[in-house]
């Protein structure tokens, strides 16, 4: 358009209010399609995030090696060639960690960035009146404060007080629980069953899918989130599926074919999905973060003598702080992340919530009483050193009784290679190096008591700062109100 300093004669006063009229509205369109190419530009920079939770999955329960230097680290006898392939893309971290042995606590500091401890949320079933869904921040609710065009979804298992609407889920499969991945509580649980869609990880995949397709044609960036039932028992498969490893070489640790069967089917399912996402064209802009719920049961309960955990090299398994019940597979995949690469830096569910934050544009989020981290610099090749987290540590707390597990109340910390963990009954404590250590199997308390003291600190300090549960003698947390019980530090 010419400017006024080029026009040859003398506008009338009424021509000169048409001209700036038309050069008012002429600026206005331009800032219109100026914000319109900003949005635009806000959604290519905001990445998508697909996250897939699976259920008791244990660190070696795959086919990809989580240790390079551990060849215990992969399953000997499952086979999960679509996560070889995830792995390639990415990263996997050697030393990631739930944030409890089991589901429900696990899945709380997922979503908050919070311990258990500080939610006081530590076991399977009991009373969530105290905690504040609404008003809490979620993934969700985080990712829309820096951009609210981000859609979001929930599929699968719940497992959590509330419902993902709540937590800020726009679509979801609503406050879904075991039952509803075909989770009966008896002792067949552990004979396999052969079913067309096992755990439902077809028809989850299928509802992802559509998820994705919709938010893709509509230009929007979008946090999706895939729980899977599987590999939680009930034990069931294709029928394809089992007939294929049933009479494959068993593993000197994974010797279940009904479990092989499921979690080949897992993997099935996995190879959809990334299919699908590179036929979508969005493989360049979608960081995919694969991770388990906790460690693998240690046995099949009450159907075999419990004498090695099924997640050897590493001690015991599901229900307990023991590195094979929080010791999971963790691999993320995505723009900026260096390809078949592993990092030995000590991660845990509870610094997801800062990462994603981060990784979506934004490191400069307050987040108030958040224990996690953002390991996006690792991601990112940043920084290889360690995880920044408002409190120096990763910390585990069980106390209660548990008739399957290690039967006593506990509490633990890891620090840089050292692992401390302190029984609640009689304050005793074992200490551990992890690196020489995995197997959890000399207590260095003794040898090194600078370095126990220093950790049971750590520990003891941050259960009263948070108000950690106490344990009790007879005590119950499964029907009662926590405001009820007299039982914090």
């Amino acid at each position: 358009m010419n400017s006024p300093k080029t026009i040859e004669y003398q506008p009338t006063y009424s021509m000169q209010k048409v001209f700036y009229s038309v050069v008012l509205a002429t600026l206005f369109l331009s800032c219109n399609i100026a914000d319109q190419s900003t949005d635009k530009a806000i959604q290519i920079k905001h990445p998508n995030f697909i996250f897939i939770l699976t259920d008791d999955q244990g660190w070696n329960g795959t086919s990809v090696q989580m240790m390079h230097n551990e060849p215990g680290s992969k399953s000997d006898y499952y086979e999960t060639p679509n996560l070889e392939l995830l792995a390639e893309k990415g990263i996997r971290f050697s030393d990631a960690y739930s944030g409890a042995p089991v589901c429900a606590p696990s899945r709380y500091s997922i979503q908050f960035g919070k311990t258990p401890a500080r939610l006081s949320m530590i076991r399977v079933g009991m009373n969530t009146d105290h905690i504040d869904h609404e008003s809490f921040t979620s993934i969700p609710k985080a990712l829309k404060q820096i951009n609210n065009k981000y859609r979001t979804a929930h599929f699968g298992k719940w497992g959590m007080g509330s419902n993902p609407a709540v937590l800020g889920y726009d679509i979801s499969d609503g406050a879904t629980k075991n039952k509803d991945g075909h989770f009966i509580n008896h002792k067949t649980q552990w004979n396999h069953t052969p079913v067309d869609d096992p755990k439902n990880i077809f028809s989850l995949t299928e509802r992802a899918i559509g998820f994705m397709q919709s938010a893709t044609q509509e230009n929007e960036p979008f946090y999706l989130q895939i729980s899977h039932y599987a590999v939680h028992a009930n034990i069931e498969s294709k029928e394809s599926s089992y007939a294929r490893l049933k009479d494959k070489p068993k593993g000197a640790q994974q010797k279940d074919a009904g479990f092989a069967a499921m979690t080949l089917d897992l993997d099935e399912g996995l190879g959809i999905l990334l299919k699908k996402i590179k036929e979508l064209g969005i493989e360049d802009n979608t960081y995919i973060i694969y991770m388990s719920d906790n460690g693998s049961v240690p046995n099949i309960p009450g159907a075999k003598k419990y004498e090695k955990s099924y997640n050897y090299p590493l001690n015991r398994g599901k229900w307990d702080a023991l590195e094979g019940g929080v010791r999971v597979p963790l691999i993320v995949a995505g723009p900026g992340i260096k390809k078949g690469s592993e990092s030995a830096i000590p991660v845990s569910g509870v610094d997801l919530l800062p990462t994603i934050i981060e990784l979506a544009g934004n490191n400069k989020k307050s987040l108030t009483e958040v224990d996690g981290g953002s390991f996006a610099p690792i991601l990112l090749q940043k920084n290889d050193e360690n995880v920044d987290r408002p409190v120096e540590g990763i910390f585990f707390h069980v106390p209660y009784r548990n008739g399957i597990a290690l039967k006593r109340p506990h509490s633990a910390v890891r620090k840089g290679d050292y692992k401390l963990v302190k029984f609640q009954d009689d304050q005793s404590i074992l200490l551990f190096n992890l690196e020489e250590d995995i197997m959890e199997q000399t207590n260095l308390a003794l040898q090194y008591p600078d370095k126990a003291m220093e950790l049971e600190k750590i520990l003891d300090d941050y259960l009263v700062e948070v108000h950690a549960p106490k344990w009790q003698e007879g005590i119950t947390w499964k029907t009662m109100p926590l405001k009820e019980i007299n039982s914090n530090y």
